[in-house]
């Protein structure tokens, strides 16, 4: 589990996140059941008890749908520990590397979400090159 239990107030700052990476998936206007799986996954990886996990999802689903900008899923997530900022960052890249590719719209996302939650280009990179190499092999 990367997050403390002080962190983590309420499953509002997960569902959140779930906006985020479901975000992350249907840029490319092709949300895919593999991206789902990643989605799960990366909310149990985060702490979420796995009963709560598709419940989250779907909410998450309406918030993003509902919502126009990326600016209230990433406002918690820029003052969480560094660790916990990498977890969410690979996530959305095997996200978006899960059909193999990035498209202009994933990487001007990515992008936008280093400057929102104070992530360096070369940490950036380091990741993205990270996942884009695993999903080669």
């Amino acid at each position: 589990m990367f997050f403390k239990k002080t962190e983590i107030k309420n499953n509002n700052f997960l569902t959140k996140i779930c906006a985020l990476l479901i975000h992350a998936a249907k840029i490319d206007e092709n949300y895919t059941e593999k991206e789902e799986e990643i989605i799960k996954k990366t909310l149990s990886e985060l702490g979420l008890e796995k009963e709560n996990i598709s419940k989250t999802v779907e909410e998450a689903k309406i918030i993003e749908e509902s919502s126009n900008q990326i600016l209230e899923f990433t406002r918690e997530a820029k003052n969480l520990s560094n660790q916990d900022k990498t977890k969410i960052i690979e996530s959305l890249w095997s996200i978006i590397y899960s059909n193999e590719e990035a498209d202009i719209y994933e990487t001007n996302l990515m992008r936008r979400l280093a400057g929102l939650l104070y992530i360096d280009n070369k940490t950036m990179g380091d990741i993205k090159e990270k996942i884009k190499n695993q999903n080669s092999k």
